[in-house]
């Protein structure tokens, strides 16, 4: 197996938790997973892995990218819910 030495953070918590990245001196990551973006912070943890140090990212939490958040009132009187229009 290859490894590219390109990484230098690992994603905690979240949907790819455990994911090594390279997040190019960013403090913020942002994943585009299923039509969310998925957010993760630096933090000032670091995390051993294969005799590597790496800087640890939380997860903080998915964003709709349309700009509505899940539970939020339409202007019909309904609820805006993303994750279940993507199931349909």
């Amino acid at each position: 197996m290859a490894t590219d030495t390109n990484h230098d953070v690992i994603l905690a918590g979240g949907p790819r938790d455990g994911l090594l990245v390279r997040s190019a001196g960013a403090a913020v990551v942002e994943l585009e997973i299923d039509g969310f973006i998925h957010k993760y912070v630096l933090t000032n943890q670091r995390q051993q892995r294969g005799g590597t140090s790496y800087s640890v990212f939380n997860y903080d939490g998915q964003i709709d990218p349309t700009g509505a958040m899940p539970g939020a009132e339409t202007p019909d009187g309904g609820q805006h819910d993303p994750i279940d229009v993507d199931r349909e």
